[in-house]
């Protein structure tokens, strides 16, 4: 959100945190930490890229270190608001020094705003602003005295999502990209909509509380950097006020099918943002080659969830043949590799997934669909069984178990389908695979104007247990348009067409398949306001069915994968922290009241020559499931700069509650220098619910 593995000014939200910085421009050799024939040494090169209105974007240069006069070698560029001399430099040097040492110049800019880069933040993620300079900085750097002419994008989450946004929009020297664990649809996939339906998270609070920061090591104080950041208006206010599809949220991109370049997609089976692979597939013209694995929202050699691979010189592959001219093969390798997740027990913790990789083609081949029935008696049936109806009482604080975002693993998923209605097949006689975005159909009614429905995909164990696979959600008045949404008519029936999440799963013999249904999946996304009972029609002729992507148990191997190599790391840097999934998070259900809490917190710290850096996060969420209109948000987020001359203590707050009718929203951010405030904006607006 944008993307989740963050640290305290990113999208991604589990992800290393630090950062090494040159207080100024600087030519500095880096030592190779692991000898290879091919080490070409490092040289790192602080600079700025002046855009046509003035403004200094501030860029670091990873250039080869025996880079000589006459070559000329390809960019590849990394574009982040992430600020790239403090809160992201450790993630840097995992990759830039990489490639810096395999014959490129790696690149990382700061946009507008944030870092070092100069002028005010733009008004939201993905801006015009953000984008006209993205081709500013690739057209500078094929201008180079080193450059070849050619420019490579890459990067994770926001990286990768503008890269995919820089290719739509075609820039002469632009030829290839990588994205990580990205996609193209705001509205339905980024941290904001999930499914349509509006999500409130963490990175609201740290994305908001990081427009305020000057850059690092100078932190800045005079009129002009606390006028352009710490007064920006908050991004979260703005996506608020947009609760459905339309302009807003479509201006950043344009189509797929504008993409003219080469595309490697890297996603994770378990990151939110992994259905955009298979459309890039379909509808790219030009070549697009994936790779998808059992990771989390992150890199594959560094993701909580196994098996790691090596994926830096699969880059390096690419980007040789198609930014070096260099006949490597690549455009030969399969369309698509995929991790085949099998049946495993549920659990949270950092552990590897059984499985086996499969090369494939796109569709995959040998794909049957299998459709499935739900039927009466919690069946799902093969068969089209005799008709019934059944209910289910929303219970808007059901779902907690299903976690933040369609991503992590989860645990054991019976205290989520308490409150759902739920579909099992007979154990299976033999394993079954599946690959793909299953397909469902359901036959729905509500005694309500508005109301949310999730379904979920598991796996039910001889024992019981079961495991989350995939699942995706619609906002009922948006089944016909998520651009002209409309009300419900209480009693009426709807069919609704829901596409789950891009998955791989086998089913071991002896388990069974279940669909899960439920009006609710919070805290993840907000409750529906009105309390109701909701009904599906099963059996008949009724149009409530799964349409399992299933594929042979076994395919092609790819071949072999390098093990995760050794990562650079920038000395003089120490961090921790604790933002990864499930970190600290307490559900507080009191039965009586009917009133539950979900409280999450994250930390961070760092340790640089030049000072400290210490950040603390919570979110609290509360719902009432008598009254379901009145759920409510708060957020804290401080970020203490311990420098040698001072302490700046950066703090946002935000309030974001609900009734029937209308969202209040309020937010104030704050510095203080030493324990005094000198400078606080707040915002606080009243914003008519739209079908949210």
């Amino acid at each position: 959100m944008s993307a989740y593995v963050r640290s305290p000014a990113m999208h991604l939200h589990r992800h290393l945190i630090a950062a090494l910085v040159f207080p100024v421009l600087a030519l500095l050799v880096l030592a190779p930490t692991s000898a290879r024939a091919t080490d070409r040494g490092v040289r790192i090169v602080k600079t700025t890229i002046p855009m046509p209105d003035g403004v200094n974007l501030a860029a670091t240069l990873y250039m080869p270190g025996d880079l000589g006069a006459s070559e000329r070698v390809p960019a590849l560029l990394e574009y982040l608001p992430y600020r790239k001399d403090d809160d992201e430099l450790t993630s840097d040097y995992t990759h830039h020094p990489y490639f810096a040492r395999h014959g490129y110049v790696g690149v990382r800019v700061d946009i507008r705003g944030f870092g070092n880069s100069e002028g005010a933040p733009p008004t939201r993620e993905y801006s015009a602003q953000e984008q006209q300079d993205g081709e500013q900085v690739i057209a500078w750097l094929a201008r180079q005295p080193w450059s070849n002419g050619k420019v490579g994008m890459l990067g994770i989450s926001w990286g990768g999502f503008n890269s995919i946004q820089m290719a739509m929009r075609r820039p002469p020297a632009l030829k290839a990209i990588l994205a990580v664990a990205a996609t193209e649809a705001l509205f339905t996939e980024d941290v904001h909509y999930m499914d349509g339906i509006m999500h409130v998270d963490e990175f609201e609070v740290a994305m908001d509380l990081d427009q305020g920061r000057s850059g690092a090591p100078a932190f800045p104080l005079d009129e002009t950097t606390l006028a352009q950041r710490m007064d920006s208006a908050p991004w979260s206010l703005d996506y608020f006020r947009h609760q459905r599809n339309g302009p807003f949220w479509r201006a950043p991109v344009r189509r797929l099918e504008d993409i003219q370049i080469p595309c490697f997609l890297i996603g994770g089976l378990q990151d939110g943002y992994r259905n955009s692979i298979a459309r890039m597939l379909e509808r790219v013209p030009a070549p697009v080659h994936a790779l998808i694995g059992p990771w989390n929202h992150d890199y594959p050699n560094s993701s909580i969830y196994g098996p790691r691979i090596e994926w830096r010189d699969q880059a390096v592959r690419w980007f040789d043949h198609w930014l070096k001219g260099i006949d490597n093969g690549v455009e030969r390798d399969p369309r698509l590799v995929v991790y085949e997740q099998h049946s495993h027990p549920p659990g949270a913790q950092p552990q590897e997934v059984p499985g086996e990789w499969r090369a494939e083609s796109w569709p995959p081949a040998g794909l049957k669909p299998l459709p499935l029935y739900l039927a009466p008696n919690h069946q799902l049936t093969a068969a089209r069984a005799a008709p019934a109806v059944d209910h289910l009482r929303y219970v808007p604080s059901a779902g907690a178990e299903t976690g933040f975002w369609w991503g992590e693993l989860l645990g054991d998923q019976r205290p989520a389908d308490a409150y759902s209605l739920t579909y099992d097949s007979a154990p299976l006689e033999q394993e079954l695979a599946m690959l793909g975005r299953t397909q469902v159909k359901l036959q729905v009614a509500a005694d309500a104007p508005l109301a949310d429905w999730f379904v979920r995909l598991e796996d039910v164990a001889p024992d019981g247990s079961v495991t989350a696979i995939t699942g995706s959600g619609i906002n009922g008045a948006q089944r016909k348009s998520q651009e002209h949404p409309e009300p419900l008519v209480p009693g009426s029936e709807y069919t609704l067409d829901i596409d789950l999440y891009f998955s791989s799963w086998v089913w071991s013999a002896g388990h069974r398949i279940r669909v899960a249904v439920s009006n609710a999946q919070w805290p993840m996304l907000w409750p529906t306001p009105y309390a109701m009972t909701t009904t599906l029609r099963v059996g008949g002729s009724a149009d409530s069915l799964i349409v399992l992507p299933v594929v042979p148990a076994h395919g092609r191997a790819p071949p072999p994968f390098t093990q995760p190599q050794p990562i650079e790391q920038p000395p003089g840097i120490s961090d921790t922290g604790d933002y990864a999934w499930p970190g600290s998070w307490k559900l507080e259900r009191d039965e009586l009241s009917g009133r539950t809490t979900v409280t999450w917190r994250g930390t961070a710290a760092q340790r640089y020559p030049w000072g400290s850096f210490d950040h603390f996060e919570q979110l609290v969420y509360h719902v009432d499931d008598a009254h379901p209109d009145q759920a409510a948000t708060e957020g804290e987020a401080e970020s203490v700069e311990r420098l040698a001359d001072r302490v700046l203590t950066y703090r946002g707050h935000l309030k974001f509650s609900s009734d029937a009718h209308t969202f209040h929203y309020a937010y104030t951010r704050e510095l203080l220098r030493d324990g005094t405030v000198i400078r606080t904006r707040s915002w606080k607006e009243d914003i008519p619910r739209d079908l949210q």
